[in-house]
């Protein structure tokens, strides 16, 4: 969800898709605006299916008929529904009235302040290996005729021109703020205009202000007033920084709330009180948001990037989260998760042999390990040969022997130690690091799969290539290149020729499923992905009797015949994305990673 509003009658509007877009993480699109008038209970979808994220709903106060939606639209693919749109009839029937100079402009913010109308326009576009956030199509735009013409403001705004980022503004009256950043992510300034944006100032250089916005500003770009004190200002950043004399100085709530700012609401029935929502969910301020947080208690929607379990306890259960860390089952005093390593977290390991035994990393291949379920845990990633690490850094067991592991840069690395001391049994696998000047961890290792034999990995990369080593790194042979992204490897633990891999190709602009199985140790394959929804796949599992689990952006699928024909597995699983699943022959069980909504688990049959 990108975006939410409530018209004065009760009925809500929400736009849907991700508007913040990801560094190494992945950003989901949505499927337009819906609305509920029985306080969410039923939707029905307004239109703008191909807008890829909504970022911003304006209800208009004189008349809640009148509804204006800020289009972020696709990352990925060019045009679609993007730009600020007005409906007259509640949705019923949309008009664009303000679009983009090219295909991946889109908008972020409108603001009906009485007969003028303020827009921000943003340039983002990502591929695999490249990330650009901003260009020639950002600015901040005003209208004073009810959106028929626009007037890109300047007046001391940084020009037009490619190095212009994302840009967060916030209007009130004749004063407005905008925060602006660079196309590269680093902040550029704060500018204040008293004259309804015909002029701007840019306020004083502030290292607290500056640092807010780390090299990733492009993840936040929100200004909020006080609706009682337009000099009382909050802007989202890593911490939420705060103003008290229109921009002048700054102070950092940087202890008692989580990081990484998105959203802030006034409740216009109790002055004072603020709700702020951030990568570590929703708290609420009765102090105009200077500090006084509290927590919301309960919050099911963590966004998940790996499971791990063990035979040996099957109440035991971790796994990488977004921004929120990895988490583990046991250990937190009231019975519940809690965070054992911070970060983003990602690979999470639990020995099958020895449950206190676990491996835990956060972005970009940081990795760790313990020996007391994770009370302690002892970096080990230094140890590894590396020159580029995917965020999501593949770090596996050996089938035979969890002493060895197998961990994937743009080499594979080994250990016989448990992860103490490592040796790399490869050259580089990829096909070299990306044009990103930014973002160089493209070029990487995706998934590595061990067989049973003790002779044989396959690895493969997040630039489609797919490789083996029959004798541990002696040699390799290039199986595949030229497919979309592997998310996932899979080998047969007793039969090393017979190899699975999945693919994902959404960073390029496409939807479709992609599976393919081999049984002469990838010589050749078969194409396995029969009706699977248009959905990348991101993990499978080989279950007995050739039964397989495909986890997909729409939830997990089955086949009973090795591939082909799948069926939706189970039920009480929303239509969500599923990162990685888990499996547990020894109880037929499976553990699901979703995006947004937590752990799931099934006792398969």
């Amino acid at each position: 969800m990108g975006a939410v509003a409530a018209a004065p009658d009760g009925t809500l509007y929400v736009g849907t898709g991700e508007p913040n877009p990801g560094g190494g993480s992945i950003t989901y699109e949505g499927t337009g605006l819906y609305r509920s008038t029985d306080g969410g209970a039923h939707w029905t979808r307004l239109g703008l299916r191909d807008s890829g994220a909504i970022s911003a709903i304006t209800i208009d106060p004189a008349d809640p008929r009148r509804i204006y939606v800020a289009a972020a639209g696709s990352l990925y693919n060019a045009g679609g529904d993007r730009g600020v749109y007005r409906s007259e009839d509640g949705g019923a029937s949309w008009e664009r009235i303000l679009a983009g100079e090219n295909g991946f402009t889109g908008a972020t913010e409108i603001v009906v302040d009485g007969d003028r109308l303020y827009a921000v326009l943003w340039d983002h576009r990502r591929t695999p290996s490249l990330r650009t956030y901003g260009g020639v199509g950002s600015g901040v735009f005003r209208s004073t005729d009810d959106g028929r013409t626009w007037q890109r403001l300047g007046g001391g705004l940084p020009a037009r021109g490619p190095d212009v980022g994302r840009i967060g503004l916030a209007v009130a009256g004749d004063r407005l703020y905008a925060l602006v950043n660079q196309t590269s992510g680093p902040f550029e300034g704060f500018y204040s205009s008293t004259d309804g944006g015909d002029t701007w100032a840019r306020t004083p250089d502030d290292p607290e202000l500056t640092a807010s916005q780390s090299s990733f500003g492009w993840w936040f770009g929100k200004v909020w007033i006080d609706p009682a004190d337009t000099d009382h200002v909050h802007v989202a950043g890593v911490p939420l920084l705060t103003t008290k004399d229109a921009g002048r100085t700054w102070s950092a709530d940087a202890t008692s709330i989580h990081v990484d700012h998105h959203a802030m609401v006034w409740d216009p029935r109790r002055p004072g009180r603020v709700y702020l929502g951030n990568d570590g969910g929703v708290y609420r301020s009765d102090a105009r948001g200077d500090g006084g947080w509290v927590a919301s208690r309960h919050q099911p929607y963590t966004q998940l990037y790996s499971a791990a379990i063990t035979p040996q306890d099957p109440t035991r259960i971790s796994g990488g989260s977004q921004d929120n860390g990895s988490l583990r089952s046991w250990g937190a005093p009231d019975g519940g998760f809690d965070e054992y390593l911070g970060g983003d977290g990602e690979e999470n390991l639990i020995n099958p042999r020895d449950k206190d035994n676990v491996f835990a990393c956060y972005q970009y291949g940081n990795c760790f390990r313990s020996t007391d379920g994770g009370d302690t845990l002892t970096y080990f990633a230094d140890a590894t040969t590396y020159e580029r690490r995917n965020w999501f850094t593949p770090v596996v067991f050996d089938p035979r022997d969890p002493k060895i592991l197998y961990y994937g840069s743009e080499v594979v690395n080994r250990s016989t130690d448990g992860g103490v001391t490592w040796q790399a049994i490869s050259g580089d696998l990829s096909g070299g690091p990306g044009d990103d000047p930014v973002y160089t961890n493209y070029g990487t290792i995706t998934s590595l799969a061990p067989a049973g034999d003790g002779r044989t990995v396959y690895a493969g990369t997040d630039d489609g290539r797919v490789w083996v080593t029959r004798d541990l790194g002696g040699t390799w042979t290039k199986l595949a290149e030229g497919r979309p992204w592997v998310t996932r490897v899979v080998v047969d633990e007793k039969d090393p020729d017979r190899v699975w891999t999945t693919h994902s190709a959404y960073r390029s602009g496409s939807p479709l499923a992609h599976v393919y199985g081999s049984t002469d140790g990838g010589r050749t394959w078969r194409d396995l992905s029969g009706n699977l929804p248009e959905a990348p796949v991101n993990d499978l599992v080989a279950a007995r009797a050739g039964i397989l689990y495909a986890a997909t952006d729409q939830g997990v699928f089955t086949s009973f015949t090795g591939g082909g024909h799948w069926f939706r597995l189970g039920r009480g699983m929303p239509r969500v994305p599923v990162d990685d699943i888990e499996y547990d022959p020894s109880r037929n069980r499976l553990v699901a990673a979703t995006f947004g909504r937590g752990f799931y688990e099934l006792r398969t049959w």
